[in-house]
């Protein structure tokens, strides 16, 4: 069921989750492979990089204050990987920001 969610939101994107793809796709940052709407468990990451156990999250305002998300973040940690979110208007109004901000977490 996860993986028909995932597919289905593939076909789905917001216009920030296309605008971050552009940039993430292809291996275009710093070499690194990502996936998008990738099944974690019983969870769907936006973008995961599973080399560097990264997932990037894009928000939108439904997500501010979100216990969901606590808890989601929470158990993701917990599996060893480690949540970076941007909300919508940073991806669209500041892609080489949010690049950079990547490019850091995934030298961590």
């Amino acid at each position: 069921m996860a993986d028909e969610r995932a597919r289905t939101l593939r076909q789905q994107p917001t216009d920030a989750e296309r605008r971050l793809w552009s940039i993430l796709r292809n291996r275009q940052l710093s070499g690194h492979k990502f996936r998008r709407q990738a099944s974690i468990g019983r969870y769907i990451a936006d973008f995961v990089c599973f080399e560097s156990k990264l997932v990037v999250e894009v928000d939108g305002g439904q997500h501010a204050n979100s216990r969901d998300d606590a808890k989601r973040t929470a158990w993701l940690e917990s599996q060893g990987f480690r949540v970076v979110r941007f909300w919508n208007n940073d991806v669209l109004e500041n892609i080489d920001g949010v690049a950079q901000s990547i490019r850091a977490a995934l030298a961590e």
